[in-house]
């Protein structure tokens, strides 16, 4: 089986109609083999015209698959929906609502509505699990995020908003918006991340300092003297990779991210990270996500 992103062509084949797109919700949440809610006999449901319903043979008892998911009190279209979800597991960089305004024909309202949800939703996706573990190595660094006062002080500088990022090497991905820059927060970040017996490896900013007397192992890389891996292996590149692309998708895709919806433009890159080797997945998952 192909691990390969679906292409367009290939979701089009799979979506080409209003009516497959709430087949494929109703199977998802229903499946084929259950029981009708209201008389309890084995389920022969059929579509109700011009309705988003499926009407059972016996009782006439509806379901309706869009129930108590995003698409329940909207007027647009399911095959939209799904287009946009599709651009969003296609993207690396992200999508933004003036380019799903345009490409739909909907108001800014509806496209920046339909682009919150799903990445809502792919925050949601990914586990909360502390990382790492006796034997297992853990990436830490911090960096700053909008704005246009940049400085390293502690707490947030000028206008820019400090985030967080822990990758276990091999593992997945955290990335979380800090309250602070300085030590206590970031300890109260990780402590509640990273089990105890890991080994973490971070740059030598002063948040970091006194980790191993938090039961890890603390290795740091000196970039000042521009030390950026130690022979052993120990470094941050693997996250500030993730910060590179991060900002690459904000910068260039979003323009300007406010602090109020950072952390769901974050947990929208962290998905997309995490689900790295498996693409052929991601818009699978999501599409599960909504019926929950």
């Amino acid at each position: 089986m192909s691990t390969k992103a679906p292409t367009l062509r290939q979701f089009q084949d799979r979506f080409p109609t209003e009516e497959s797109c709430l087949d494929h919700l109703f199977q998802v949440r229903y499946g084929s083999n259950f029981d009708c809610p209201k008389c309890n006999r084995p389920a022969k449901y059929s579509r109700v015209k011009a309705r988003r319903s499926y009407q059972c043979n016996w009782c006439a008892n509806q379901l309706y698959p869009t129930a108590g998911t995003p698409f329940e009190r909207t007027r647009t279209s399911l095959r939209d929906w799904f287009f946009v979800m599709f651009q969003f597991c296609a993207s690396r960089n992200g999508v933004a609502a003036k380019e799903v305004e345009r490409q739909l024909g909907v108001t800014y309202k509806t496209a920046w509505r339909m682009c919150h949800e799903i990445r809502k939703y792919m925050g949601s996706l990914d586990s909360d699990d502390p990382l790492g573990g006796p034997g297992e190595t853990v990436e830490v660094d911090e960096t700053l995020i909008g704005g246009s006062v940049s400085g390293m002080g502690s707490g947030y500088k000028g206008n820019k908003t400090c985030v967080v990022g822990m990758l276990e090497r091999g593992g997945e991905l955290i990335t979380r918006v800090a309250p602070a820059r300085h030590k206590i927060a970031m300890h109260a970040l990780i402590n509640e991340h990273v089990l105890p017996g890991t080994t973490i490896n971070t740059d030598e900013f002063g948040g970091y300092k006194d980790l191993s007397k938090n039961g890890y192992r603390h290795v740091t890389v000196n970039h000042a003297n521009k030390v950026y891996a130690t022979k052993a292996g120990a470094g941050v590149n693997a996250i500030e990779g993730f910060w590179a692309q991060l900002k690459r998708g904000i910068n260039g895709t979003h323009i300007h991210v406010s602090p109020q919806h950072l952390s769901k433009y974050l947990g929208e890159f962290e998905f997309r990270w995490n689900m790295r080797q498996a693409p052929h997945l991601m818009l699978d998952r999501l599409l599960y996500s909504f019926v929950r």
